[in-house]
């Protein structure tokens, strides 16, 4: 018997062994690409940024602003005669917010007509109550002077 022996740069790698190992070196760049900030397809142009999150709302922001104009109106344009002790319900549809007022009370202590007021505020940062104060200006438009959570 003869035997023959080859050398180590002469003999040829198993057929299967380097289609494996190019298949898993592209499956991890593909992966790497997904998890990792490298951006190597060119995707971070495509990410919206216009996006923001924490909108909650604060004081003087235009959300309160505009339920305390949407308060405001409904409680100084109602008859207090044909109201009577009955709740006033008002909704804000651009804010989403609703509430009912429980009380209004119109006084001319002051030589001007003001209307005091307790109401709720339902709206996405919870329940809340409010009272508040709205009187009418000379020019004959109506002025929220008050509008404190309690």
């Amino acid at each position: 018997m003869v035997l023959i022996a080859k050398s180590l740069t002469r003999s040829k790698w198993p057929a299967g062994s380097t289609a494996r190992t190019l298949a898993l070196l592209i499956a991890g760049l593909c992966t790497a690409s997904c998890t990792s900030s490298l951006d190597l397809l060119g995707s971070a142009s495509k990410v919206d940024r216009s996006i923001s999150t924490g909108t909650v709302a604060r004081k003087g922001s235009d959300t309160t602003l505009s339920d305390e104009t949407t308060v405001r109106n409904a409680v100084t344009s109602v008859d207090l005669s044909l109201l009577g002790d009955a709740p006033l319900p008002w909704a804000n549809a651009a804010t989403g917010s609703a509430g009912v007022v429980s009380t209004i009370k119109e006084a001319r202590d002051t030589g001007r007509v003001c209307r005091d007021f307790t109401t709720t505020r339902h709206s996405y940062e919870g329940i809340a109550m409010f009272s508040g104060q709205a009187c009418l200006t000379g020019r004959g438009d109506w002025l929220l002077t008050a509008f404190d959570r309690q």
